[in-house]
């Protein structure tokens, strides 16, 4: 059965609260977050991601459809130190202290693990896994630093739990967000700061549709109880959740955004 969700309006989750999302250019799960953490009062918001146009365009989007001027982007690697210092950097000068962290970058390919070069397992790891720990590293530097609490919200899979063809490298990726999250929410605490992650099935967006074969896509949403992937904005608002004081009591935990039967 294949339903078609009505889209929710903001509840002021985020009210007077500033934000920062990696990855969060183009039309997949960063920029719904974006957009839904600026309808959820956000009172400002910094995106970044690796593709400088993509970026600049998602920017002046996300200024004319929700009418709030303070948005900024930056590009960031998050392969590259420097570059994420830069953008923690540039975002705790912005916001004045930034009060939510969205780690959305993440890389998939798909390859059996025998023909799978060092480099392809590589560049997965070390963006998903590698990327999201050098982002909370920093910030929870800086959060020390600055002497205020904060959260953050990871981007994992339910690939980090189950078993998929073609995807030993990325599952490897999310599983690890998914222990680094639970080993580093216990370390946070005492920072005032609150991690917990996110375990999406499937989001389907156009880039995906894209890259992945239409055959795989139909498979996938077939193991779906709705018979369709989510839409990116549903992922998103369990990220709002997350970042909100609705969640006050969760830290280290991974929440499941998913509909599969098996």
């Amino acid at each position: 059965m294949i339903t078609h969700p009505q889209y929710v309006s903001g509840h002021g989750l985020l009210e007077g609260k500033s934000v920062l999302i990696t990855a969060a250019a183009g039309a997949g799960i960063g920029f719904a977050a974006a957009t839904r953490a600026v309808e959820e009062g956000c009172r400002a918001i910094v995106i970044s991601d690796v593709h400088e146009g993509r970026l600049a365009a998602s920017v002046d989007k996300l200024k004319a459809e929700t009418g709030l001027d303070s948005v900024w982007g930056l590009v960031c690697n998050v392969t590259d130190e420097d570059q994420v210092r830069a953008l923690i950097d540039f975002a705790e000068d912005k916001l004045g202290g930034t009060d939510v962290l969205i780690n959305n970058a993440g890389l998939g390919t798909s390859k059996l693990l025998i023909d799978m070069e060092d480099a392809e397992w590589d560049k997965v790891i070390d963006v998903t896994l590698n990327g999201t720990m050098r982002m909370t590293r920093y910030f929870l530097q800086c959060v020390k630093a600055r002497g205020q609490g904060a959260v953050i919200v990871n981007n994992a899979s339910v690939l980090g739990w189950r078993a998929q063809k073609e995807q030993a490298h990325y599952a490897a990726a999310k599983a690890g967000v998914m222990a680094l999250t639970r080993c580093s929410a216990l370390e946070a605490v005492e920072l005032g700061v609150r991690i917990n992650a996110v375990a999406p099935s499937l989001a389907v967006h156009p880039m995906l549709r894209k890259s992945a074969p239409e055959e795989l896509l139909r498979e996938l949403e077939a193991r779906e109880a709705y018979g369709r992937g989510a839409e990116c904005w549903e992922v998103a608002n369990v990220m709002m959740f997350l970042a909100s004081d609705y969640s006050s009591y969760m830290t280290g935990e991974i929440l499941p955004v998913s509909s599969q039967r098996a």
